[in-house]
């Protein structure tokens, strides 16, 4: 008995030797997971954006993305853009690879954040500016006009409701906003719905101020 307690906390000691000089493997399973996005077309095409996972980030599926760029022509040269609930970052991202003149993303969960910064470090993107706030924050101290406007916040928070009616002010003549959530978008006395679609549960519309 003597003997077997020995070897136990021998194999015991040497585990955690073993361990210190990083020869096992360690548990990993704490460790934050990596995922990626591809950006579509554009310069940046087949280029990876890496984005943290976080509570209601989800990137906007690529097969929508194809149709949302092409309702917007493909070519987004010269245009200002916001992204007010970036994630990812890839619909920002994309506009800029799209030749966008610029491109504001907004997030404001910090992990999430610092992964946008490193992408665009990655991309080059210096026409990107990013932001660590929330939706209505930004717009309450932002000024800036926009000609698109990317909506794809959380579902089940009432976003929409809150941030649809502040973006006129925020929006050049003739500017879109895109929209996805979790219901299809109704037009009315502000928005009209000039497109909209649908892919899985996943209601996707292009919206622009109506004409009085």
């Amino acid at each position: 008995m003597h003997i077997a307690v020995n070897v136990a906390a021998w194999q015991s000691t040497r585990f955690i030797e073993l361990e210190r000089e990083n020869r096992l493997p360690r548990n990993t399973a704490s460790s934050k997971k990596q995922n990626t996005v591809r950006i579509n077309a554009g310069e940046w095409r087949s280029r990876l954006l890496k984005f943290p996972d976080a509570e209601g980030l989800r990137p906007t599926p690529e097969r929508v993305r194809q149709t949302v760029f092409n309702w917007l022509g493909q070519d987004l040269t010269g245009l200002h853009c916001l992204d007010l609930f970036a994630g990812s970052g890839v619909m920002g991202f994309e506009a800029l690879s799209r030749n966008a003149k610029s491109t504001v993303l907004v997030e404001k969960t910090g992990a999430v954040y610092k992964a946008i910064l490193d992408n665009k470090t990655a991309l080059k993107a210096d026409a990107a500016r990013a932001f660590n706030t929330d939706a209505l924050s930004f717009l309450g101290q932002d000024s800036q006009l926009f000609d698109v406007v990317f909506l794809d916040p959380p579902y089940n928070q009432g976003w929409l409701e809150k941030v649809l009616p502040l973006l006129p002010a925020h929006l050049s003549p003739g500017g879109f906003v895109y929209a996805e959530a979790e219901y299809a978008i109704e037009p009315d006395e502000v928005w009209q719905v000039v497109k909209q679609s649908k892919a899985g549960n996943v209601f996707y519309h292009l919206l622009k101020l109506q004409v009085n």
